[in-house]
């Protein structure tokens, strides 16, 4: 019997998809729970696991395209028993799923009222023993995957014929007629995807985004275009916090595991500072700003397909050992492309740690929704005026972007004001665990 496979329905707040990455091919056998498909959202990249045993026999939706939730993707010939929903033989096609209570994460939803097999919308599992005939709108409707081969090519795709559900001409269809009729010789070449790795980019060349790289872009100009963003800067003398760190990283390493850097100790700051000043860890609601209860940091990581933003929850609860090691599992598995849904969301206020990349001032952009964030830059030895006297201290720029709408400036300068004078006070008293 064949089955259709669902983009699936998890996690909140996500109703779309990209497919990055197809982990199997038509022909290959599936045992249940194998990866299947790599799905990229704006939240994270995860693993589409197969719902059930069988053999692969085709895909529905191509590398780089963007779905709706609840869309059909591949379809599998399986002999497993599979519930089929008690709902009439003519299947409404699958709607784009509404903005509130829908994700798209691999695992598979356990509450459920007639979903798919890997949690779609309604109408999910159905036999397709005969293809569903394809309606003039339908010819009309080709993915941009297939509608970006076509215009690489100059393929005229009324020419061409589909073997996709209801007849949708797939990305294997066109490459089929280019190979039989051959492409004009005015078409142009196939831009190259774009990778984290750009030391071979050829100047010159068009580069293709990738999913992660275009859910970045988004992002990106969604918060700059929406939310009004001031800036400003402190330097925090942390000549004692480097000498406590350099005599007890040693020790905290042989004892945790963990290795012990500066990003916990500033979490710490920020955690303090935001309790003394809340409306940085608020949001923009239109008529109102929702103050939140929960005090969630994210991190800024660079992985390897590009900046994604894992969040340590509870962090006014931890201590400067816990942050360390919450930051070393969340930083190692994003760059692992290993983190769930849950490990990116309900973030209230970021913090970068751009000093790691050699910077000394910067201007972050704010991570939407949020009302700000912080970055720490590089620790430097530099001269400095104490006390009518030049001495040579570890200093640090700590910048701060924030949400004009929610924050004035007095607000702002109140909240580094807090967290350099945090920073300034750790030392040899400062406790770890």
């Amino acid at each position: 019997m064949a089955i259709s496979i669902e983009l699936p329905q998890v996690g909140e707040s996500v109703v779309e998809g990209t497919i990055g990455k197809w982990l199997k091919q038509p022909g290959d056998v599936l045992k249940k729970y194998d990866p299947l498909v790599e799905v990229v959202t704006d939240k994270v990249t995860m693993e589409v696991p197969a719902p059930f045993s069988g053999v692969l026999t085709s895909i529905l939706a191509q590398e780089g395209e963007t779905i709706p939730v609840g869309t059909v993707i591949a379809e599998v010939e399986t002999s497993e028993d599979v519930s089929l929903p008690e709902t009439p033989s003519t299947v409404a096609p699958a709607q784009p799923a509404q903005a509130a209570g829908v994700g798209t994460t691999g695992y598979l939803v356990k509450d459920f009222k007639q979903v798919g097999p890997t949690g779609g919308g309604a109408g999910d599992v159905r036999a397709s023993q005969e293809a569903p005939q394809e309606t003039p709108s339908a010819r009309g409707r080709h993915s941009p995957a297939v509608r970006r081969l076509a215009q690489e090519h100059n393929v005229d795709l009324a020419s061409v014929t589909g073997t996709g559900m209801g007849g949708r001409i797939t990305r294997d269809d066109v490459m089929a007629f280019i190979k039989d009729g051959g492409p004009p010789t005015s078409a142009a070449p196939a831009a190259k995807p774009a990778s984290a790795a750009s030391a071979a980019a050829v100047p010159g060349e068009e580069i293709a985004l990738n999913p992660i790289r275009r859910t970045i872009a988004q992002n990106m100009s969604k918060s700059a275009s929406e939310i009004p963003h001031a800036w400003g800067m402190v330097e925090v003398d942390v000549t004692p916090l480097v000498r406590f760190r350099e005599g007890a990283k040693a020790d905290f390493l042989e004892r945790e595991g963990v290795e012990l850097t500066y990003l916990p100790f500033v979490l710490k700051a920020v955690v303090e500072s935001l309790k003394k000043h809340p409306y940085l860890n608020s949001q923009w609601a239109g008529d109102k700003i929702q103050l939140k209860k929960q005090l969630n940091l994210g991190i800024a990581v660079a992985a390897s397909d590009g900046l994604v933003v894992p969040v340590i929850h509870g962090a006014d609860g931890m201590s400067i050992s816990a942050l360390a090691r919450a930051v070393r599992d969340l930083t190692g598995r994003a760059r692992r492309s290993k983190l769930t849904l849950e490990d990116v969301q309900g973030g209230t206020f970021t913090v970068n740690n751009t000093g790691a990349l050699g910077s000394i001032l910067s201007r972050p952009i704010i991570n939407y929704p949020q009302a700000g964030i912080l970055t720490t830059e590089a620790i430097q030895r530099r001269p400095v005026v104490i006390d009518d006297a030049i001495a040579i201290r570890s200093m640090m720029n700590v910048c701060l972007s924030f949400d004009h709408r929610i924050i004035d400036g007095a607000e702002a300068s109140g909240f580094l004001q807090t967290v350099k004078a945090g920073l300034e006070a750790m030392g040899a008293n400062t406790p770890i665990y």
